[in-house]
């Protein structure tokens, strides 16, 4: 939404016409404006917060070509919304929040009856799992004797650069 569109929201909502809806939406901003130039904060109940802040005068650099650039002090302003603000805009999540808790513990509850069944089959599992782990350390035993032999086997020097002194070693030797 836009200037145009509150003003037009604000004369629907109030019934003004345009131009005093137009007219009252202006002496807020104006306002605000105003009390936040002089330093001023200014606090709507159940909207929120205008806070003036400044920021100190640095120096940063042009990414370009890297060369230091004077940022001037200036104003800046934070809104903090007030709580009322917040939920209004989290009151339909909120809502939606415990339907949706509601079907997480029914779910849960059938989870449950599903999670003692499979922990009876899991006891069962386990005696089978002891045994294959057996197997399969008998297993791999053989597989790093094997792997060890070709180890040795296959010697190979590491790489290394070759630069124009150690060619000259090399040939020396």
């Amino acid at each position: 939404m836009n200037r145009t569109g509150l003003v037009e929201a604000v004369a629907a909502e109030t019934g003004l016409d345009r131009k005093q809806a137009e007219a009252a939406v202006k002496a807020f901003t104006d306002t605000v404006i105003a009390e936040t130039k002089s330093g001023e904060k200014v606090s709507v109940f159940g909207f929120g917060t205008f806070t003036p802040r400044s920021r100190a005068a640095r120096i940063g650099r042009n990414p370009q070509s890297n060369t230091p650039v004077k940022i001037p002090a200036s104003m800046a302003v934070r809104f903090a919304p007030a709580s009322a603000f917040k939920e209004a805009l989290n009151s339909k999540k909120t809502a939606s929040k415990k339907t949706a808790a509601k079907k997480t513990t029914a779910k849960a509850t059938t989870t449950k009856t599903a999670a003692k069944k499979t922990a009876a089959k899991a006891t069962t599992t386990k005696t089978a799992a002891k045994k294959t782990t057996a197997k399969a350390a008998s297993k791999s035993t053989s597989a790093a004797k094997t792997t060890s032999k070709r180890a040795t086997a296959k010697t190979v020097a590491p790489a290394t650069k070759s630069t124009p002194s150690a060619r000259a070693r090399r040939t020396t030797r």
